[in-house]
């Protein structure tokens, strides 16, 4: 991909992320203005408002305490008195919550070995088919072990997306050991050469006991089966459920080394202050974040782009003429006359002109599988 074209891909998915965000910049950020334009001093009552406004958009307590901290530190020190100067300041304290290390992407140049885990309806199997098919479509060999042998129609659909991505699924019997299929996929990994394994682990918070034995030992048989392989364990939270997503991310965190998290379905949320909790409260980094169904609607997580979407913040980079909120307008063009010395060509009936090319993840919904148990998105 050209450098061009990853300009062109970073500022469609900023317009989409834009407008997934549209409900928490309603529900969060137009309360914090509110604030800022119709208070007169900075007191107490202004600083216990937004307080409450952060909270309620599920910023979380420890993210909250940590921003007004710091706003109250600078308000003393830079001897601020009007409420509206310290709009900039909040902005700031959000973007210090978020960090994504440099080396948080390393994995993806392989050879590695990247368990995903999350509870049923999170998204998870479709995060795992949109990686897969991003990575293959950089050229990168990709392969899928299908290790939720316990989950009804986990394995199925997790072969239609690893058909469409042109990547290979290792799977094993109805109920089987996880660990013997991660064994035999990471056989499979290691004959083929494989940079990226991608692992669809079990997300069964109930039995709490069962899952961190199960997790432990698909541990020890990467350790000692691919001890030279860089290790990566992602869990997928589902953006719309806010603190929810924080409590299962928490209760994951104590059975497996999370490194990363992926964030889903954050398009339309009004919980989306979620990105900002998770961590700041568990210092794991959000590292990818989905907005819409299509597989290049799931990208890595960029803190500056997030809170530049939530808070309308526009960049110098960004073409002033691109107006987000509104649809640009349509110019007219000039019909062109046809030239005396070439017959005009009769136009193509509707029946004969060729069929709109799609690409192989646009047709998913209408998958059977999909249909039935309603666990993709």
């Amino acid at each position: 991909m050209t450098t061009e074209e990853e300009k062109k891909e970073k500022k469609g998915f900023f317009r989409r992320l834009w407008s997934g965000l549209s409900k928490t910049r309603s529900s969060i950020v137009s309360g914090l203005e509110s604030v800022f334009t119709s208070s007169s001093k900075i007191d107490e009552d202004f600083y216990e408002d937004l307080e409450e406004i952060l909270i309620m958009g599920d910023l979380g307590v420890s993210a909250t305490d940590e921003i007004l901290d710091k706003l109250r530190t600078e308000v003393k020190e830079k001897h601020i008195k009007e409420p509206a100067e310290c709009r900039d300041i909040l902005i700031q304290g959000i973007r210090d919550q978020m960090t994504v290390d440099e080396h948080a992407y390393d994995f993806e140049e392989g050879p590695s070995v990247v368990l995903v885990i999350g509870v049923n309806g999170v998204g998870k199997t479709t995060s795992i088919g949109k990686l897969a098919g991003t990575y293959q479509a950089r050229g990168k060999k990709v392969l899928i072990a299908a290790a939720d042998t316990f989950r009804a129609a986990a394995v199925d659909q997790l072969k239609v997306w690893a058909d469409r991505a042109g990547v290979d699924l290792i799977t094993g019997a109805e109920g089987a050991d996880p660990a013997s299929v991660v064994f035999d996929a990471l056989q499979a990994a290691k004959a083929r050469h494989t940079d990226i394994l991608l692992v669809d682990t079990a997300g069964r918070l109930h039995n709490k006991k069962n899952l961190m034995a199960e997790l432990a030992k698909i541990d020890r048989v990467i350790t000692r089966e691919y001890p030279d392989c860089i290790r990566e364990n992602l869990v997928v939270l589902d953006g719309t459920t806010g603190q929810n997503a924080l409590s299962q991310a928490r209760e994951f965190a104590g059975v497996t080394n999370l490194t990363g998290i992926i964030l889903t379905k954050m398009d339309g949320t009004a919980k989306g202050g979620i990105a900002v909790a998770v961590q700041s409260e568990l210092k794991i980094p959000v590292k990818f974040i989905g907005v819409g169904e299509q597989i290049d609607d799931l990208q890595r997580f960029e803190p500056d782009a997030f809170v530049d979407a939530l808070f309308d913040v526009r960049r110098e980079e960004e073409p002033e003429e691109e107006d987000l909120t509104e649809e640009p307008e349509e110019k007219e063009t000039p019909e062109e006359e046809p030239s005396e010395s070439t017959p005009e060509e009769p136009e193509k009936k509707a029946e004969d002109a060729e069929p709109e090319k799609k690409n192989w993840w646009d047709d998913i919904d209408d998958t059977p599988i999909f249909r039935e148990h309603g666990d993709y998105y």
